[in-house]
């Protein structure tokens, strides 16, 4: 039997974000000031022949990630949020998993820091959002690497120029925040999966862990060696979001530097070549 209640709900959360409002081109001969079905998919993650079927009652069992997926590309409230769970027939996620929502008030300050690049991760370093001048700066993350405990671990950012006390004082406190974070959320499976994974994967992290090393995540200042412009040495703050977990992590460069003018020409360069490839 067809879902129609999940389509037309999707359609009509589309057809209120813009494409400015998500970092994408507006373009020519829209029929509607939306999204279109191919933005969708493209911010969410999945197929536009999904995101079609699923609007047209096609595909009636999404998953719990894909709707999760569509709830952060339709800036979605909690309240539609769990609403959109619930019309795909899933339970929204509980209190002991962690937090995946980015509200509409913290999507708001993303776009008014557009000329600044800025992720957003949950309480376990998932990569929920980036903005285009963060992907531009850091490079395009995919599957496991939007992990950042997972990346620091076994993957590290080869454009991050890290000395060795700075990448073991990061490590430090990526493993003590992950294990405050396992207390909050004890019955996330994703949770306990990525620890499990680390564990047996990267003898450092499990000697950390075993440890019950501390530590806190503090401002740091990063050189960052980027392929088109050069070096970039930037300040990097991670702020937290009151009530939902979610932390931002944000560059900035001091004013009247050669690491501004190189950010603000990586501004224009690298986000329309991000804008090229999509």
């Amino acid at each position: 039997m067809a879902n129609t209640g999940l389509g037309t709900a999707l359609r009509h959360w589309r057809d209120r974000v813009s494409p400015q409002a998500t970092g994408l081109p507006a373009g020519s001969r829209r029929r509607a000031a939306g999204l279109r079905r191919e933005e969708l998919a493209q911010l969410a993650g999945i197929s536009a022949d999904y995101v079609i079927r699923l609007e047209q009652g096609r595909a009636t069992s999404p998953s719990a990630q894909v709707v999760e997926a569509l709830a952060r590309a339709l800036r979605l409230t909690q309240d539609e949020r769990t609403h959109l769970f619930r019309l795909a027939g899933l339970a929204p996620p509980s209190p002991g998993t962690v937090p995946r929502h980015i509200t509409p008030g913290v999507h708001r300050m993303l776009d008014r820091l557009a000329g600044t690049p800025v992720a957003v991760f949950d309480a376990a370093w998932n990569q929920l959002l980036a903005n285009p001048l963060h992907t531009a700066l850091m490079g395009e993350r995919r599957g496991s690497d939007l992990n950042g405990v997972r990346r620091t671990f076994l993957s590290p950012n080869t454009r991050v120029r890290d000395t060795p006390e700075a990448r073991d004082a990061l490590q430090a406190a990526l493993v003590a925040d992950l294990r405050r974070t396992a207390g909050r959320y004890p019955d996330d499976p994703d949770l306990r999966s990525l620890i499990a994974d680390l564990r047996r994967h990267s003898p450092r992290f499990a000697a950390l862990w075993e440890s019950g090393a501390v530590g806190q995540h503090e401002s740091a200042r990063k050189t960052i060696d980027h392929p088109d412009v050069g070096a970039l040495t930037l300040d990097c703050d991670i702020l937290s979001v009151a009530g939902s977990d979610l932390r931002l992590m944000v560059y900035s460069a001091e004013p009247g530097t050669e690491a501004a003018d190189r950010l603000a020409l990586l501004g224009v360069i690298g986000t329309q070549s991000l804008v090229e490839e999509r």
